[in-house]
């Protein structure tokens, strides 16, 4: 993707999330740090706040309670009336919504950033929902660069079959950040340290901007789903498979952007006999 030189309103309002997934750690410690002293995350002209997302997984380290609560922030869901029938992330995505938007309209925050991690070896990772916001592309080089010689992928899940409704989908810009391998349940130091990197360098980007320093035209590679490959499975629906030992500790991502995944017939999984 590239971007042109880039101008536009200042941002004002930022969200940090973590806990979306109550089992992923990262964010939780980092919001939970963030919450108690916010020194680090503050920057002149910028309302930052740090957000335990979805408490109730984040107390039993579970990943969500009823439902998935990065895949519940439909219009549909958030116009819902309030009951005690609803699960419990969609009425905490309407609480979201409450705080944070509405969505899609000028009252929403300019951006959520929403921390993840994952069990997969793709270390750090951006992941945008329009590949054709400037702003959004200038950051995602302005934070890679940043972070060089450690590679920075971006991820981009703009998709005509696959929709989304991530939680920070409710801000004017979502962005989630992603970073593994780490296993559900753990912390890593390594992990965490490369997370708190991208959020620093994410708030000196977004200050710069406000402050009118202008960003030359850029490009950056990115990377996106090609189609949703299932394990074999028997007549059940029994996974039948494993992860074939010599691509199970690859990076998640190809080589090249926009690649696909080169392995013929069968080479993807190891079925025993």
């Amino acid at each position: 993707m590239t971007s042109p030189h880039i101008t536009g309103k200042p941002i004002k309002k930022i969200a940090i999330f973590g806990g979306t997934h109550g089992n992923e750690l990262t964010g939780v410690f980092l919001v939970k740090h963030w919450l108690e002293n916010d020194a680090e995350i503050q920057r002149t002209g910028l309302e930052v706040k740090p957000f335990i997302t979805n408490p109730r997984a984040v107390k039993k380290c579970t990943r969500y309670i009823d439902c998935d609560l990065n895949r519940v922030c439909d219009l549909e869901n958030l116009g819902k009336e309030m009951s005690e029938d609803l699960p419990y992330e969609v009425k905490r995505a309407q609480e979201i919504n409450h705080l944070f938007g509405p969505k899609n309209s000028e009252d929403s925050y300019d951006i959520i950033f929403d921390l993840h991690n994952t069990t997969s070896n793709m270390g750090c990772t951006l992941i945008l929902e329009d590949s054709r916001n400037d702003f959004l592309i200038q950051m995602s080089h302005y934070i890679k660069t940043s972070l060089d010689p450690l590679p920075c992928y971006v991820y981009l899940i703009e998709h005509p079959s696959l929709k989304y409704t991530t939680i920070s989908s409710v801000a004017k810009y979502p962005v989630g950040i992603e970073v593994g391998p780490q296993p559900q349940g753990v912390l890593r130091a390594d992990i965490l340290d490369q997370m708190r990197k991208m959020i620093k360098h994410a708030l000196d980007f977004i200050y710069q901007f406000n402050e009118g320093k202008e960003f030359p035209p850029c490009a950056i590679e990115v990377y996106k789903v090609v189609e949703k490959v299932d394990y074999p499975r028997n007549e059940s629906g029994e996974i039948t498979a494993v992860i074939h030992p010599n691509l199970q500790p690859l990076e998640t991502f190809p080589r090249s952007p926009f690649g696909e995944l080169e392995a013929k017939s069968g080479g993807a999984f190891l079925k025993l006999v």
